[in-house]
């Protein structure tokens, strides 16, 4: 993959509203079910939420836990990759609080 398409790549992956937020929440608060991750990332619509989950579940970013329970109990988590990718963002985080 050239460099402009993996800039592409992660542009689309990365950089839509709550990405970033939703994975953030992943990592500090893992596993967490559909409504805990809502009333975390306040403001945030089911419809989205839910987009964002399906993106990166589709890219094993994050997983899916279904239960064989009534009712129906899912979690989400995030994968090893996901793991990986949060961990990247670390110097971008320190730049940000020294910079922004």
């Amino acid at each position: 993959m050239n460099e402009d398409k993996v800039v592409s790549a992660m542009d689309n992956l990365l950089c839509r509203k709550w990405t970033l937020r939703l994975l953030m929440n992943l990592q500090a608060n893992s596993p967490r079910r559909f409504n805990e991750i809502s009333n975390d990332l306040s403001g945030i619509s089911s419809k989205t939420l839910s987009k964002r989950l399906k993106t990166l579940k589709a890219k094993s970013i994050i997983k899916r836990k279904s239960y064989s329970e009534i009712p129906p109990r899912v979690e989400y988590s995030l994968t090893e990759k996901g793991e990986k990718l949060i961990k990247s963002f670390d110097d971008v985080m320190k730049w940000a609080e020294n910079w922004m």
